[in-house]
C-alpha cells in the first residue's frame, strides 16, 4: 500500500457574501491565482472560504486570505489581482510577515475620481520619504511607480497650497539619441522626452485643469538644461530619468532647490544612456548626500513593480544575467 496523503484544510469565516466575491474574485479568478501559486484549492462554503492542501501551504494561503479579509473589512483598499500577487510573491520569497503589515495608503484622487494608492511596502516607504524630507532619491527598475507617485505627491501638495508651482524636468537623453536628431522646433523636440510627465499630470489633474495651470506657469515641464541659473522657491521639483545626468548636471540641479521647496530625484541605474566613460550622477549623489539632514534615499526592487507581472520576470532575468557576468569576471580576475 502506498502512503496516504493527508489533506489539511482551514476555514476563514466571512460575515457577508460580498466579502467572498471580493476575496475569490470574478469567476474565482483570485482563488485560482492563489491555488496555482501555492498548490492549494480555495473554495467557497456556506459561511466563508475553505482552503485545502498540505499543511504549510494551507497555513500560508490562510494568512494571505486573512490579511485580504482584514483590508476588505476595513475598507482601506480594494482586493485587486495586483495586491494578491504581491502577497503571494512575498510568501514565496519568505517575506510574508513584512508584507502582512502593509496597508495601502491613499495619496490623492485622480481626475476621474479614482483613488491613487501605494501598492507595495516599498512604494509606501517612498511616499513617506517624500512627505518627510526636502530631498528624496528614488532608485529602482521600470514599473515601480517612481515617476507617477512623485507626480501624485506633487499634485497633492499643490492642491493643499503647500507649494505654488510644480516643476518637472528630465535630461534630454534617451536610448543614444539627443535633441538634434528630432525634427521640428524646440517644443517639438522636447515633447517626446517629456511625454511620461504630461501623461501623469493629465491622469491626475485632467487635461483642462492641467492646461490651465500650465498657461499660468504654475506647472512647468522642461529639459534639465533649462534649470541652470535658476532658484526654485515654493516649488515641488521632480528630476526624472536622473540616471542620465552627469555629475555636473546633478550638482547643478540640486543647487536650484530654494526655500519652501521639495525635490524628488528618480532613476534606474541599470538603464543609463549616457555616452561611454561618462559616469551617472544619480548613484553618486544618492550615496554622497543620503546621510545629510533633510535628505533620504529609497531603493525600489522588482517586488515593487506594479505593471504586468511579465515585467517582474524580465527584470529578474536581467538581474540574474548581470550577477552571472559579475561572477565570471571575478573568477577570471578581470
Amino acid at each position: 500500500m502506498g502512503n496516504k496523503v493527508t489533506v489539511f484544510e482551514k476555514h476563514l469565516e466571512l460575515s457577508h457574501p460580498d466579502e467572498g466575491l471580493a476575496l475569490l474574485g470574478s469567476c474565482n479568478g483570485h482563488a485560482e491565482m492563489v491555488g496555482k501559486a501555492l498548490n492549494v484549492t480555495v473554495e467557497a462554503t456556506a459561511t466563508g472560504i475553505v482552503i485545502r492542501g498540505n499543511k504549510k501551504a494551507v497555513e500560508t494561503a490562510w494568512r494571505i486570505y486573512n490579511r485580504l479579509h482584514e483590508l476588505c473589512r476595513a475598507g482601506s483598499a480594494p482586493v485587486t489581482e495586483q495586491l494578491i500577487r504581491y502577497l503571494v510573491d512575498a510568501s514565496l520569497e519568505g517575506d510574508l510577515t513584512s508584507a502582512e503589515k502593509f496597508t495601502p495608503n491613499l495619496i490623492c484622487v485622480n481626475a476621474k475620481g479614482r483613488p491613487i494608492l501605494s501598492k507595495t511596502v516599498g512604494q509606501q516607504q517612498y511616499v513617506e520619504a517624500i512627505k518627510n524630507h526636502e530631498l528624496t532619491f528614488a532608485i529602482g527598475p521600470a514599473g515601480t511607480g517612481k515617476t507617477y507617485l512623485a507626480v501624485a505627491m506633487a499634485v497633492k501638495a499643490f492642491r493643499a497650497h503647500e507649494i505654488s508651482r510644480i516643476v518637472l524636468t528630465r535630461p534630454a537623453i534617451e536610448a543614444g539619441e539627443n535633441l538634434g536628431f528630432l525634427p521640428g522646433d524646440l517644443q517639438s523636440k522636447v515633447d517626446p522626452y517629456m511625454r511620461p510627465l504630461y501623461d501623469s499630470l493629465n491622469d491626475l489633474m485632467g487635461f483642462e485643469v492641467y492646461q490651465r495651470h500650465l498657461e499660468r506657469h504654475e506647472i512647468e515641464i522642461s529639459p534639465l538644461a533649462y534649470m541652470r541659473g535658476r532658484t526654485l522657491d515654493d516649488a515641488f521639483i521632480i528630476l526624472d530619468e536622473a540616471q542620465n545626468t552627469t555629475r555636473e548636471q546633478m550638482k547643478m540641479f540640486l543647487t536650484r532647490i530654494g526655500y519652501n521647496a521639495r525635490a524628488v530625484v528618480t532613476g534606474d541605474i541599470t538603464q543609463i544612456d549616457l555616452p561611454q566613460r561618462r559616469k551617472s550622477g544619480l548613484a553618486e549623489a544618492a550615496k554622497l548626500l543620503g546621510s545629510l539632514e533633510g535628505v533620504t534615499s529609497i531603493r525600489l526592487t522588482e517586488r515593487d513593480v506594479v505593471r504586468n507581472p511579465l515585467v517582474q520576470r524580465i527584470i529578474r532575468a536581467y538581474e540574474k544575467e548581470a550577477s552571472r557576468a559579475k561572477d565570471d569576471r571575478r573568477r577570471s580576475g578581470r
